[in-house]
């Protein structure tokens, strides 16, 4: 193995936050079938997907059921379907960097397929099988958990509810008469860039946040500006 793919593979542990005792588990999950119709001898990471499927679905089902006391099955199935879906999965690879890892055929490589999200969604749930193997139960729901939190918090609000920056837009324009601003930066490797963000309202800082992207950075501050721009007033 040349030391691109070890640094790689060591980029990918890193973002995910799980150091495999044993590698082979993450390397097989990073094997495409295009891979494999040019090496007979590969074995393409299916099975993996397969398992890290049933994976993610009991873990993302055990916390919202017990976290969630009040919903009821149906509302319960429209949450963990909000996360536990191919754009989610596809959104979380693409953060976590599996594109860079993934093992492709040549013609797969050279279309593009480090970045399509039906590859990148199943290279996801097959590493999430991956750390189920290697370490367990345990390691593979905090896994889930740690990729997911916000999201099903977001999605436990009902539908837009999570849009914690439309949410904040409306109460800055009612109070304020001015709309919220803000600032973005991004820390760490290309691989495993973090981002932090600031929002601010007539100069005075709100909230702050923080995420794998820009994106859910300013959705985070927006919600810590929002939360206590509305205990605030309830204060009052």
């Amino acid at each position: 193995m040349s030391d691109a793919v070890v640094d790689v593979l060591a980029a990918l542990e890193q973002a995910i936050g799980h150091t495999f005792a044993d590698r082979s588990h993450l390397e097989g999950a990073m094997v495409h079938r295009s891979y494999c119709a040019e090496h007979p001898a590969a074995v393409p990471n299916e099975r993996l997907e397969f398992l890290g499927d049933a994976v993610l679905g009991l873990a993302v089902t055990d916390h919202v059921y017990s976290t969630y006391g009040d919903l009821p099955e149906g509302e319960l199935a429209k949450l963990r379907a909000s996360v536990v879906n191919a754009e989610v999965l596809a959104e979380l690879a693409s953060e976590v960097g599996i594109g860079p890892a993934l093992v492709l055929g040549k013609g797969e490589d050279a279309s593009g397929g480090r970045e399509k999200p039906s590859i990148l969604a199943d290279a996801m749930e097959a590493v999430i099988a991956a750390v189920y193997l290697d370490a367990g139960w345990a390691a593979a729901r905090d896994l889930v958990l740690g990729l997911l939190a916000d999201r099903i918090v977001a999605g436990s609000v009902g539908p837009g509810g999570g849009d914690y920056k439309t949410r904040l837009q409306e109460l800055a324009a009612r109070r304020f008469e001015q709309l919220p601003r803000y600032q973005v930066r991004a820390e760490g490797p290309d691989h495993s860039k973090q981002f932090f963000a600031m929002v601010t309202i007539r100069g005075a800082v709100y909230g702050h946040g923080q995420g794998r992207s820009k994106k859910h950075a300013e959705q985070a501050a927006a919600r810590a500006a929002w939360t206590a721009l509305t205990r605030d007033a309830g204060a009052a």
